[in-house]
């Protein structure tokens, strides 16, 4: 089990140190092509969720952060010795922990990914944790023999 809490460590160390990067060498609201017609490192606040949709509801994503952190909690209990759904549910919960840290921090998520070739929301690191862990949870489901 001490592998899945060093996941979730690890998952928002990063997510934190790139936040920091980005936050002192990207100026705000502008972006730095990392691979040309790709990805960009981009410096952007985001004060809502994706496309930021509901903005300013600073108290809202509070309140289901901590309740999602409840759920997530509890799914990890029960499901640890479970490899895959321990880390699908390690990598959610360390994506939901990066991004609470932003909100409770500085009011806002700094997001700093943005894909050149599609019109898709600039994201960071915990939130491409939190996808991932949706995905392999996802799997992890639908390949499960067990209708409990």
């Amino acid at each position: 089990m001490p592998i899945y809490f060093l996941l979730m460590f690890a998952v928002v160390l990063l997510d934190q140190l790139v936040k920091h990067y980005v936050m002192v060498t990207v100026p705000l609201n502008s972006s730095i092509n990392f691979i040309p017609h790709f990805l960009a490192l981009a410096h952007i606040r985001n004060y809502g969720a994706a496309w930021n949709i509901l903005t300013g509801q600073r108290l809202f994503f509070f309140v289901i952060t901590l309740v999602a952190l409840v759920i997530l909690g509890y799914m990890f209990k029960k499901t640890w010795q479970n490899w895959i759904y321990a880390l699908g549910i390690s990598l959610m919960i360390g994506g939901t922990i990066g991004n609470f840290i932003d909100r409770i921090r500085v009011g806002y998520v700094v997001d700093m990914f943005e894909l050149k070739f599609i019109n898709f929301p600039v994201f960071n690191v915990a939130d491409s944790a939190l996808t991932v862990g949706v995905i392999i949870l996802l799997l992890a489901v639908l390949r499960d023999d067990r209708h409990d």
